[in-house]
């Protein structure tokens, strides 16, 4: 996930997706992801705080991230990409044997989507298994890696 004043998804040239300030998401399915998984995912998507407070012009007061992506009324891009399933434990080829079949990685892809517009954020999206041009101006930098593993594991004995 970004924070980006803007960014947009090219498919053979065409713009398919586009926003202004909001977060780009590059999104991958794992084997084994739930809906629980990603239900967790969206809301920390939704309510993630890493939009700044707006500091007085006339102080030098720092500004901190208190505010989510509802807060600025902001969008979001969701990108799929399986590729964040890349495994480089063995030689140099990445290998995606932990993602999601693609059949079954379309129709959370597609879940994600209508459960993030859910939550009243504005949306666009990239196109499923076409070959893309992201394009993005990164604000900050701010980049944050959210995966429901992790949720998974805390929940461990």
């Amino acid at each position: 996930m970004q924070r980006v004043l803007e960014a947009r998804v090219e498919v053979d040239s065409v713009v398919v997706g586009a926003i202004e300030e909001g977060l780009l998401a590059y999104v991958g399915f794992a084997k084994g992801d739930t809906a629980e998984d990603r239900a967790w995912v969206v809301s920390k998507i939704v309510g993630l705080r890493i939009f700044e407070d707006a500091a007085p012009p006339e102080t030098d007061a720092k500004r901190k991230m208190n505010r989510s992506l509802v807060d600025t009324g902001g969008s979001i891009l969701l990108v799929s990409q399986f590729t964040l399933y890349g495994d480089l434990r063995r030689g140099l080829r990445p290998s995606f044997d932990e993602a999601m079949p693609p059949n079954d990685a379309l129709v959370a892809y597609d879940a994600l989507v209508r459960e993030t517009r859910a939550m009243g954020v504005p949306v666009q999206t990239g196109r499923f298994r076409a070959e893309m041009r992201v394009h993005s101006v990164n604000d900050g930098p701010v980049t944050i890696w959210i995966d429901s593993a992790v949720r998974k594991a805390s929940r461990a004995p």
